[in-house]
């Protein structure tokens, strides 16, 4: 296989691999609607996210069309599949081959772009990952609009001048997981391009600094609308208590895993430096918002817990139930992201560096990006309370 890549090159093997995945899943929903499309395609992948964007707690395919039935357990026979919001151990699985074949075609377009300063990427690309979890609120604020409409319609009062509801479907859908991952993803590679561009025919800096300003700018406008959000709607909140009990909390928890690395065995950070550090915030932020958003909301805000969104945190939410106390339920969750963490910072030592390094970094940069994104998104989902 290795000769065979090597003959025809690394960007054609690639296209090849996209257009052959590309040309199966796409003929094969065509030749065989029911067997491809219905039972896999859209059972594990679309109807979860059509079934969010439409606000149901359950989506059901009933010969091409997809309708809402009273629930996922009582769906009329000759009907299905079935699909509720959120993830699946198999859509998980296949997100992260597609985040894998997508991070190898960044990797051949930043040795197109001849971009050498890969760590300076993994700085410059920080913003963006706070920018994915912010993004994903700004749907939960329309969902959370969207609840208001409806009872102001059963009300009989004008939905749209009261609510402020701005996305509907189908534009939702590209602020849904996991859907909103791609949308970030081109965002980002849109800002890298022109911080590229600009580097090299506009400014006397290095690529890094405009692709963090545009980043920085991009996450600003996001927080801009939550922040008008939570003084201008009645059903949008703002508990800045969340927003300190987390940072402070993940500030705490990777400093001390960080110092305890240092001073024990430092040689687990011999690769990545100080990105090491980040990669342990940005995970330490996940599972503290989780402990937060799921345990500490009614000391903190006096509002009911959150629910868990992926099926990771919900396993071990659901197993440490009962067995610690309520307040500390998601806590083992806190304890899997930063041992992960850690693992990683040990796996990515210097001879990987060596080898691949644009394609480590790129790595690196994924593996920040699904702790920091959705912490984030937890966080401020938590401290505005939608």
């Amino acid at each position: 296989m290795s000769d065979v890549i090597e003959r025809i090159g690394v960007g054609r093997a690639w296209a090849a691999t996209v257009a052959l995945l590309t040309l199966v899943f796409g003929l094969g929903s065509i030749l065989f609607t029911r067997e491809v499309y219905a039972n896999f395609v859209w059972h594990y992948f679309w109807g979860p996210v059509y079934a969010d964007a439409k606000g149901w707690s359950c989506a059901a395919w009933a010969n091409g069309e997809q309708i809402q039935p009273q629930s996922c357990s009582n769906v009329p026979a000759g009907m299905g599949p079935v699909a509720e919001p959120g993830y699946t151990v198999v859509s998980e699985i296949g997100y992260a081959v597609i985040l894998l074949v997508m991070l190898v075609g960044v990797a051949l377009l930043l040795k197109q772009l001849r971009i050498e300063r890969y760590r300076a990427m993994f700085y410059g690309l920080f913003p963006f990952m706070f920018f994915g979890g912010a993004l994903r609120v700004v749907e939960d604020v329309n969902n959370r609009a969207a609840d208001v409409r409806a009872d102001e319609i059963a009300s009989g009062v004008a939905p749209a001048e009261a609510t402020g509801v701005l996305i509907d479907y189908p534009l939702n859908a590209f602020l849904i997981s996991p859907i909103i991952y791609f949308t970030v993803f081109f965002v980002a590679l849109g800002a890298l391009v022109v911080a590229v561009y600009l580097s090299r025919n506009v400014i006397d800096r290095t690529y890094e600094y405009p692709l963090f300003a545009i980043a920085s700018v991009i996450l600003a406008v996001t927080l801009a609308y939550l922040g008008w959000a939570s003084l201008t709607k009645e059903f949008v909140s703002f508990y800045p208590q969340v927003l300190v009990v987390v940072l402070v909390g993940a500030t705490l928890c990777a400093g001390g895993v960080w110092y305890l690395i240092e001073t024990v065995k430092p040689e687990v950070n011999l690769g990545t430096g100080t990105m090491g550090l980040v990669i342990l915030w940005a995970h330490a932020v996940d599972g503290v918002a989780n402990v937060v958003g799921l345990d500490w909301m009614t000391f903190l805000t006096g509002q009911p817990n959150l629910t868990g969104k992926h099926p990771v945190n919900r396993f071990i939410v659901d197993v440490s139930g009962g067995v610690l106390p309520a307040y500390l339920d998601a806590f083992p969750f806190l304890i899997v992201k930063l041992v992960a963490a850690t693992f990683v910072i040990w796996v990515f030592d210097e001879v990987v560096f060596e080898d691949s390094p644009r394609f480590t970094v790129m790595l690196l940069v994924a593996i920040v990006a699904v702790g920091l994104g959705p912490g984030t998104r937890d966080m401020l989902r938590a401290a505005l309370y939608v």
